[in-house]
């Protein structure tokens, strides 16, 4: 196995982008790990053969200026992961432009300009993997609250659809992941905030209506990850796979139990 395989996660200071950036290390590739705050530097002290870079990526300059820095310092890109995202609770008649914006530019736009910046690099070289981070919220499911989060992500399964198409015969692969619920340091916080003296019992009443009666982690997020940027993987792409627990299987919510 090529040894010298570079990897770009985006999101990677914490949850489900850190998990990936880790899984990815063990696999033997180097990583660069992006995010927008200082704590991407901190994040990556703690996985072998990372390093770190802050960059906004809803800014197109700071990306491509981040993509061209990896580029010229490794040769190579051989990997993409667009993990990171942002998700704001909000009613459709009560989401003002700010939070609308917020979602889009981060989760839309921000997968785009690295998927614009990136593509070019793995066009030449006749290769690479491209994984972009959907969910099962907006694609198969939905909650109220999540009308604008929800429409980021299902538009991410339009864009990794249009990308698949445009790259297949670059010997490029571009697939999205559809996660579920998984424990991440958000999904703590949140529980945290519902129920201040008991959250594990708020993830307890999640995780019963799950078939696997558990949560997701980051690291099974990243196993998947790993999986698709492999040469394992060279004849999928175009495809958004699910990683739920079952979840979305279940029609005693609406059907009613006959067990």
């Amino acid at each position: 196995m090529d040894e010298n395989r570079i990897a770009i996660v985006t999101g990677a200071a914490t949850g489900i982008g850190f998990g990936i950036a880790k899984r990815l290390s063990r696999e033997g590739f180097s990583v660069m790990m992006i995010g927008r705050s200082d704590s991407i530097f901190s994040a990556a002290r703690k996985i072998e053969r990372s390093v770190p870079y802050k960059c906004d990526i809803r800014d197109a300059a700071e990306v491509e200026t981040t993509v061209r820095n990896i580029y010229e310092k490794f040769g190579r890109i051989d990997a993409l992961i667009n993990n990171a995202g942002v998700s704001r609770l909000s009613l459709l008649t009560d989401t003002d432009d700010e939070t609308l914006d917020l979602q889009i530019d981060t989760n839309l736009k921000g997968t785009f300009h690295m998927l614009r910046s990136v593509t070019p690099i793995m066009q030449k070289a006749g290769y690479g993997r491209i994984v972009n981070m959907s969910s099962v919220t907006g694609v198969i499911e939905c909650d109220k609250g999540y009308s604008a989060y929800g429409m980021t992500k299902a538009g991410v399964i339009g864009l990794t659809r249009a990308a698949s198409s445009e790259l297949a015969e670059y010997g490029i692969t571009c697939n999205a992941i559809c996660p579920g619920f998984i424990r991440t340091p958000n999904v703590e916080r949140s529980a945290r905030k519902t129920c201040p003296d008991d959250p594990e019992s708020v993830l307890r009443g999640i995780a019963d209506g799950v078939p696997m009666k558990r949560l997701g982690t980051p690291d099974e997020i990243g196993a998947l990850a790993a999986f698709l940027v492999s040469p394992d993987a060279g004849y999928i792409t175009g495809t958004g796979i699910v990683i739920d627990g079952g979840n979305r299987i279940p029609e005693t919510s609406v059907m009613g139990s006959t067990l």
